[in-house]
């Protein structure tokens, strides 16, 4: 059977790309192939700076094939009483490109229809093929595209399509590219072109003519187990950085580590800073010894086989020194000056026009914090509460005016130097955590409460000013941030009303011209955070039903919401779970029919002299019960114990609704009823809303 493989090449993708694009391309293809019924062994995307590629091993030769009943009028308007075809039969055959000899009369139970059968697919793969290529090359997402005069966007320019299925191309063409069977190698170690015969021979011509290292893995060890031997070399070990490594992969087609020395003196520096200065600017990796003391030696990765290795070494090692001389004079400069010095100096940075100056923020995020420690019975208090006023002092260092990724961090180091309490020193360390859905949050709790106390102040700022994200434009990050105050809660288990968190937040704001009502505000981020717990829960398996149903009961408290979201899992896998849904959602929807929708007013509790017959008696005391030990099995968060009730409860409920008339003509008995409801519907919403769960 046939093997295929496509090839996009490019001028240099940036590395971030590179990954999502290689998984999209693969779903993209299996998806394609899957629903024009060509079969396969098997699809494997590759990715490299230059290149895009999918190859498909043993696809058939041909589409798979089906009959298809295609219905058309109904006989009674495709047939006239001579039994010949109307102008609507005829156009029916037409349509689907069929003599009239091939109709045929189709019963059903709405009568007799105009029918044929089609046989769908059977054509050629590679007659299908030219429309899978295109629609799969234009379908790939980007975080950033460029676009060509004829509106073709893509990531990066393309420069040449290779598609071939076993010895024949495939022929298509996207913008000015027109698809062939050469390819380009590496730059420098095969730069090409190359002719490829075949399918089968892409990968021996890429590898060996072309010196081209196409799967990602491969890359990934050979920088691995390079760099350890180079380690080796010097006593050392690679700082670990899974993310480096694999983001060096992708900016290489060759990778070659290379071993780097710089001078002792540079160790003086914060392990922080010269770790910066190797990793995020130079994309190289430090080394440390076995008690994780750095070692005056870097790995950088060169996309080449040189033949001076020594010229190119000293050319990475000139860079870092400068890099690092920068650095040395920074931290010699912030060492002159105090921590209140520069706290003295926020009142002129500008946190956001309207909402003032970084003094303003953190003088906010102290009543913030405060708040905080008071609602969650936090007893380091002054501590925490000095570590949010100084916090942001940092931002006027040199270090950080000129290393941006070291906010926060270099704040805890220069206190730590002044001699403030570790504490504090770890708090102002830890205080932007999380920066990201895989970024650690702060491993102190007097951390977590400053960075919940930044996130909070920045997010009602924000949702007050109506700068609320819109599509993928956020630029004040917020979606990170109250992602970031969510796993916060979740992790340290607090329990905390957002509600009133971000009410106390208004407060702390003095003299702003607020865009929106505060009200609203405060109403549109908390459905703004409940979109991303949302998005949390689902991306951890939860199904989508049970988040619904939780979430539109209420995430005031979030820790309570998963709590509930757990017990209403566990509830889930009882045998009368879907009887008990059906029958709350049953309660719900008369309450909102012929209650809340129809303007009468319900009520919180019942006249038990109006209660007539065994059924609603035998309800009327289950009320009595679940009343007498609701509330307080809701403060104690036993929500394992109130779904329980439930299983109690359902078979109750039913036999009321089986023996009496809930809508009586009786005004009296009609209200009562719709109250003793109302009284079990009101429980439940704050439990879950069972009308969200489809069973």
């Amino acid at each position: 059977m046939p093997e295929f493989v496509m090839e996009i090449g490019f001028e240099e993708m940036p590395a971030r790309f590179l990954q999502p694009l290689t998984t999209e391309l693969n779903q993209i293809f299996q998806n394609a192939l899957s629903k024009k019924m060509i079969s396969y062994e098997s699809t494997r995307a590759y990715s490299t700076p230059r290149r895009l590629c999918i190859y498909v091993s043993a696809m058939a030769e041909h589409q798979d094939s089906k009959q298809e009943l295609v219905t058309g009028p109904p006989c009674a308007i495709a047939f006239d009483e001579n039994n010949n075809l109307t102008k609507a039969g005829q156009g029916f055959a037409r349509s689907q490109n069929i003599d009239a000899e091939s109709l045929f009369r189709h019963k059903t139970d709405k009568g007799e229809y105009l029918a044929v059968n089609k046989t769908i697919g059977g054509q050629k793969t590679a007659s299908v093929l030219p429309v899978i290529c295109v629609e799969a090359v234009q379908s790939l997402n980007f975080p950033k595209k460029m676009r060509w005069s004829d509106a073709f966007t893509f990531g990066r320019p393309v420069r040449w399509i290779l598609a071939l299925l076993d010895d024949k191309v495939i022929s298509f063409q996207i913008s000015d590219v027109k698809s062939g069977a050469s390819t380009y190698g590496h730059r420098v170690l095969g730069p090409g072109p190359w002719q490829v015969s075949s399918a089968a021979d892409y990968f021996s011509i890429i590898s060996k003519q072309a010196g081209v290292i196409l799967d990602v893995e491969q890359r990934m060890n050979i920088i691995r187990n390079r760099s350890k031997e180079l380690a080796d070399e010097v006593s050392g070990n690679i700082v670990e950085n899974d993310n480096l490594i694999r983001e060096t992969a992708n900016l290489s087609e060759y990778p070659n580590p290379v071993l780097g020395k710089f001078a002792d003196k540079y160790l003086e520096l914060p392990r922080e800073v010269l770790l910066t200065s190797m990793q995020a600017h130079q994309k190289s990796f430090g080394l440390e010894d076995a008690n994780s003391k750095l070692l005056p030696y870097f790995l950088t990765v060169i996309n080449n086989q040189p033949q001076d290795v020594d010229l190119v070494r000293k050319g990475w090692e000139r860079v870092l020194k400068a890099r690092l001389e920068d650095a040395m004079f920074f931290w010699n400069a912030d060492r002159s000056v105090t921590i209140q010095d520069r706290q003295n100096k926020l009142d002129r940075v500008v946190f956001l026009a309207p909402l003032g100056s970084m003094g303003d923020k953190v003088r906010r995020m102290e009543k913030i914090a405060d708040y905080l420690c008071q609602e969650l019975g936090i007893d380091s208090k002054d501590n925490i509460s000095k570590a949010a006023l100084i916090c942001k002092s940092d931002l006027v260092s040199e270090m950080v005016g000129e290393f941006a990724d070291l906010q926060g961090i270099m704040g805890g180091i220069y206190a730590r130097l002044e001699g403030y309490p570790q504490e504090v020193s770890r708090a102002i360390y830890e205080h932007y955590l999380p920066t990201g859905p895989e970024s650690k949050v702060p491993e102190t709790l007097a951390g977590a409460i400053i960075s919940m106390a930044d996130k909070s102040d920045t997010l009602l700022g924000c949702f007050g000013l109506n700068m609320i994200p819109t599509g993928a434009a956020d630029p004040y990050a917020l979606r990170r941030q109250s992602l970031g105050l969510i796993r916060i809660i979740l992790e340290y288990r607090l329990d905390l009303n957002l509600q009133r968190l971000f009410d106390f937040c208004c407060k702390t704001y003095q003299g702003i011209e607020w865009k929106q009502d505060l009200q609203k505000a405060q109403d549109d981020l908390l459905r703004f955070v409940a979109v991303r717990l949302k998005a949390f829960w689902q991306g951890r398996g939860v199904n989508g039903k049970f988040v619904d149903a939780v979430l539109q009961a209420g995430t005031d408290n979030i820790l309570t919401a998963e709590k509930r979201l757990d017990a209403l899992i566990r509830f889930s896998k009882h045998a009368g779970f879907e009887p008990a849904v059906l029958t709350f959602k049953r309660i719900d929807n008369i309450i909102r029919k012929q209650g809340v929708d129809t303007g009468f007013d319900l009520a919180d509790k019942f006249k038990s002299e109006l209660v007539q017959d065994k059924f609603e008696s035998a309800l009327a005391d289950e009320i009595m019960q679940i009343q007498a030990g609701w509330d307080e099995l809701w403060e104690q968060k036993d929500f394992d114990a109130l779904f329980d009730q439930l299983h109690q409860l359902r078979p109750v409920v039913d036999d009321f609704f089986d023996n009496v008339m809930v809508m009586a003509e009786d005004k009296d008995l009609r209200e009562n009823r719709l109250n003793m409801l109302n009284i079990l519907a009101i429980r439940l919403s704050r439990l879950a809303d069972f009308s969200a769960l489809q069973v």
